[in-house]
């Protein structure tokens, strides 16, 4: 079926403003040659792709709770859309990446230092395979630093069950108020009261929690308030350099980006458009494109060490288009089909297009 909405369009152009963020950082260190760093030094194209993820993700996590607020139901359908594709990365990236990562002489220590039980224990939290030392030399010699915001977003679809089975999604102004608050924890003092919490609850970075669930949340709202948003273009016009101003300073841009930057996003997400709409007929790759993104981008630069950013940006999108392919065709696509319920369970609520105005 599709979808009259950009949703997929927009999933894959945030993978490859991941990938172009990426691009020169990776390189030499350099964030600041980001070209959105170097334009407002507060936020990357890859910090505010991530973002926009987690607020097209609210939005979409809550409808789906709300066609089937079934425990069961739902956790069988995120784990069938998360896991797949995270551990099947996980698995290339410590077996083929990691020893090409690690130069030829250095396979059999790479093996040899290899502990498989921790490997395999850190999939079932959504963490980065944990492998001897790779890409070594280069500026950030990590495995995957793609994967780790996995993690964050299970643990938001976690909070969307938990919200459900209690029954607060009904009160949307409570969860309006949580959102603001959210964004109005995003400072020193309250990541440090954060940090006391378990490890499980916000994981290793307590203001990157506080910062996803923020996001998160701010969908979620305007999915809850989908109803009574008109999606105007003469608003997003006045909205838009507001935005862009706000950005210059890291206080105002926490503030307006999940509130005026989502409902730029959200108009972007319903705003008819032919063209964008036929990619809710395609093959939905972004997920791919994003996990493997890093590793591909490291290798290329390990191997050709001389590449420059643009160059490093295409050769990445074209192979990490292919990667993104043959993970929603082997493994994404054959696994969704599993969580597939009834069409009479799915008409069971009326999918609502929020109203869009000229």
């Amino acid at each position: 079926m599709q979808h009259k909405n950009n949703f997929n369009f927009l999933r894959l152009l945030l993978a490859v403003l991941v990938l172009l963020s990426h691009s020169p950082e990776l390189i030499d260190g350099n964030r600041n040659r980001e070209i959105l760093t170097s334009i407002f030094h507060t936020i990357s194209f890859g910090e505010l792709a991530v973002d926009s993820f987690f607020l097209i993700s609210g939005y979409l996590i809550l409808q789906s709770w709300e066609r089937s607020p079934k425990l069961q139901v739902f956790l069988k359908k995120r784990i069938l859309r998360i896991y797949p594709g995270f551990i099947v990365a996980g698995i290339i990236s410590g077996f083929v990446v990691g020893p090409l990562a690690g130069a030829s002489d250095y396979f059999a220590d790479y093996f040899a230092q290899f502990k498989l039980f921790e490997f395999f224990k850190l999939f079932v939290l959504l963490q980065p395979p944990n492998v001897p030392p790779v890409f070594s030399g280069q500026p950030y010699p990590l495995l995957n630093g793609s994967m780790w915001t996995v993690s964050y977003e299970f643990r938001c679809y976690l909070m969307v069950a938990l919200i459900g089975i209690c029954g607060l999604l009904s009160w949307r102004i409570w969860l309006a108020f949580s959102s603001l608050a959210l964004v109005m924890a995003l400072s020193p003092d309250s990541v440090s009261y954060i940090e006391k919490f378990s490890w499980f609850v916000v994981g290793e970075q307590p203001a990157a929690f506080i910062r996803f669930v923020c996001f998160f949340l701010a969908g979620g709202c305007f999915y809850l308030f989908r109803n009574r948003i008109e999606y105007s273009s003469r608003w997003v016009l006045i909205m838009t350099p507001i935005l862009l101003l706000s950005l210059f300073n890291i206080t105002t841009a926490q503030l307006f980006l999940p509130t005026i930057g989502a409902y730029i996003l959200f108009w972007s997400a319903f705003t008819p458009a032919p063209m964008l709409q036929r990619f809710g007929t395609y093959p939905d790759i972004s997920y791919g494109v994003y996990l493997y993104g890093w590793p591909v981008q490291n290798l290329l630069v390990r191997y050709l060490p001389s590449i420059s950013p643009w160059l490093l940006f295409i050769m990445s999108c074209a192979i990490c288009f292919v990667c993104g392919l043959l993970s929603w065709h082997l493994i994404e696509k054959p696994c969704l089909k599993l969580k597939t319920e009834p069409a009479k369970k799915e008409r069971a609520i009326t999918n609502t297009t929020p109203t869009h105005v000229g």
